[in-house]
């Protein structure tokens, strides 16, 4: 018998009466492994959920008493919370830099991979994947700056291109502009992430069966016709993965992007809900204000992704859960 049936064997049997606590772990061990992204997981992502019984207290970090001794108070910090202006401006501006990203990422990430897919000269195609996929090791600082550079009014690139076009007569401060503000940050998120994206996008037209492709070349069909009734269709199901996927990120448009892409000017349309868990949790010390935040945040993605869940199954009988 071999070691792996002898280790199967073992482990099918279960421990031996007698077995010592070090015998019993070395038995076990293979299934510990297994068990590790498990525990880690559990230690790190649900165990410090318990610490949201905060968002119904009116929590005091001075106080000497042990957390459960704080001072009750149930639902009053979330009635609060819709009851002040700069929470549902923050709402309006997660809901409307979200769907900006959901949409422009989405279109740009699935047409980079299928132009990238229909590039048949080998290295400038990995030269092209390549650079699209740098942006996504640059830190959001170090995009910030070059963003700023390349919108700046003193020598930006974006304005002297316009200058020289003639389209504007003098430079224009785009970054502190509040109106494009969504923009920006939706467009920032696509050049950075519209690489990583792709190679979801790549993997799964790597599984579709060229004999259709030479199918399609027999009946004289085009490349784009080729696109619109192969290449899409096969990846359908990664498509709806990612979209339901982004749907449940809509309120998480990224605390990082948006501390760092904001000015003074742009405060009325760049204060997020992040943000503003930010403002209330660090900044002021309101941590009871602040979890009931992030528990709202928690609840709509959950429910968003439910929903849309639902809706991909309503379409052809198929979601991701």
């Amino acid at each position: 018998m071999s070691t792996d049936q002898r280790t199967l064997r073992s482990a099918l049997n279960g421990p031996r009466r007698g077995d010592s606590l070090p015998r019993l772990l070395w038995k076990q061990r293979q299934l510990i492994i297994l068990s590790l992204p498990v525990i880690f997981v559990f230690f790190f992502s649900y165990f410090p959920l318990w610490g949201w019984i905060i968002a119904f207290q009116n929590y005091k970090v001075a106080f000497k008493g042990s957390l459960f001794q704080q001072q009750w108070v149930g639902l009053e910090n979330f009635v609060a919370l819709f009851k002040e202006d700069t929470f549902l401006r923050s709402l309006r501006n997660s809901l409307g830099i979200g769907l900006l990203t959901i949409i422009c990422s989405y279109f740009f990430t699935l047409l980079l991979a299928v132009l990238l897919n229909e590039i048949k000269v080998s290295w400038f195609k990995r030269t092209v994947q390549t650079i699209s996929y740098l942006p996504h090791f640059v830190s959001w600082v170090v995009a910030a700056n070059l963003i700023f550079v390349t919108f700046s009014p003193d020598n930006g690139i974006v304005n002297e291109l316009l200058l020289r076009l003639g389209i504007i007569s003098s430079p224009i401060s785009f970054m502190g502009l509040p109106s494009i503000f969504w923009l920006i940050a939706a467009f920032s998120e696509v050049w950075k992430a519209s690489g990583y994206g792709a190679i979801v996008y790549l993997a799964a037209m790597t599984a579709i069966d060229p004999a259709l492709y030479e199918s399609a070349d027999i009946d004289g069909a085009g490349r784009i016709r080729k696109i619109f009734a192969i290449t899409l269709p096969s990846i359908a199901p990664t498509i709806k993965i990612l979209l339901v996927l982004s749907i449940g990120r809509l309120l998480s448009v990224g605390f990082e992007k948006i501390f760092v892409l904001r000015t003074p000017s742009t405060t009325e349309t760049g204060t997020t809900l992040e943000i503003y868990i930010y403002d209330f949790a660090l900044k002021y010390a309101l941590f009871s204000k602040g979890a009931a935040l992030s528990i709202f945040n928690s609840l709509v993605s959950i429910v968003l992704i439910v929903l849309s869940n639902f809706a991909a199954r309503g379409l052809d009988g198929e979601g991701i859960m």
